[in-house]
């Protein structure tokens, strides 16, 4: 599968005007897009950009009502005062002002991990059997029921968080109850999902000017048992192996992942989350992100470096992605 990228769309840094970068929030995701926008805001500095950081959506709002701000790239992660629920796309196309990632639809559908679920279901795309679980409504004898359908062990968490937030592996009846509890401090319903035993990958998807292409994909080899909070933002012996396969379970990965991508009505760029089960070699698709980290942990650009797009190219592209295009 091809993954050779035209140049650049524009060369001149003006065309962007002035670009509101915008981290933080108030989302559980918070310290890591702090992290993720200072990368970004460097970087687009470096090339001529005229970028400034705002912290948050209010601050956002200020801005635009003060004439400060021509587009924004989006690098808010989480919902409920992350910029990944829909919420900030709604507002900028009211106020008409471009920004990067995915539109309203895209954005809302894509945090909704279980709606997620649901569309690519309809579409023939393979995902790990789940059951929904409304908070406040799943009674112990519920939540072992619905395990023991699905089979232990489980996975358990928020239908709309990100970054591992609120996740939990279940294993046996008794860690159920502390599963759910973790789950249920967060905003949303709750999802158990059939565990995968196998490899975890990502795939991130970027626009090229006419669509979109999948990048290489990753293949995460965490120290500890399995990818969580710590393994991808903080420890420094997760190994990252990129491509992740190889021949044809390649192709078919980066094929599976664009389809999800786009079946959620996502646009610009993101990443695909996916379990290949060691047993069968079967891929599941777990989520979409779309608004990746932009860490020195992150995957997006650890993919895209692979087929020779640095940093500071990886972020103009990305702002490239809000030129002209259906949500402008």
């Amino acid at each position: 599968m091809t993954t050779t990228f035209p140049p650049p769309r524009v060369s001149d840094a003006a065309v962007f005007g002035r670009v509101a970068v915008l981290m933080g929030g108030t989302s559980s995701e918070r310290e890591v897009s702090l992290d993720s926008g200072r990368n970004v805001l460097e970087a687009l500095r470096a090339r001529r950009v005229d970028a400034f950081a705002v912290d948050g959506i209010p601050a956002l709002l200020d801005a635009i009502r003060a004439g400060k701000v021509d587009r924004v790239f989006n690098i808010l992660h989480g919902n409920k005062g992350g910029g990944e629920d829909g919420v900030l796309q709604g507002l900028c196309e009211a106020l008409r002002v471009p920004y990067t990632g995915s539109d309203v639809l895209g954005s809302a559908l894509s945090m909704d991990k279980i709606r997620t679920k649901q569309v690519w279901l309809s579409l023939g795309l393979p995902t790990p059997r789940y059951v929904r679980l409304a908070k406040g409504d799943a009674a112990p004898a519920t939540i072992r029921a619905a395990a023991h359908e699905l089979g232990l062990p489980v996975i358990v968490k928020p239908s709309c968080e990100g970054s591992s937030v609120g996740v939990s592996r279940v294993h046996d009846d008794a860690g159920l109850d502390a599963a759910v509890e973790l789950a249920a401090r967060y905003p949303g319903e709750l999802l158990m999902e059939q565990l995968v035993v196998g490899d975890e990958l990502t795939v991130a998807v970027l626009a090229d000017g006419e669509g979109h292409r999948a990048l290489p994909s990753i293949r995460i080899v965490p120290k500890g048992e399995w990818y969580d909070y710590n393994a991808k933002y903080i420890a420094e012996d997760t190994q990252y192996l990129c491509p992740g396969l190889d021949g044809d379970p390649e192709d078919e990965i980066r094929r599976i992942a664009l389809a999800a991508f786009l079946a959620a009505g996502c646009h610009g760029w993101g990443r695909v989350d996916v379990m290949r089960d060691r047993a069968s070699g079967r891929f599941y698709l777990l989520e979409v992100n779309t608004a990746p980290g932009m860490t020195s942990h992150s995957l997006v650009p650890k993919a895209a470096r692979q087929v020779g797009i640095e940093f500071e190219e990886l972020c103009w592209r990305v702002l490239e992605s809000s030129l002209g295009d259906a949500h402008a």
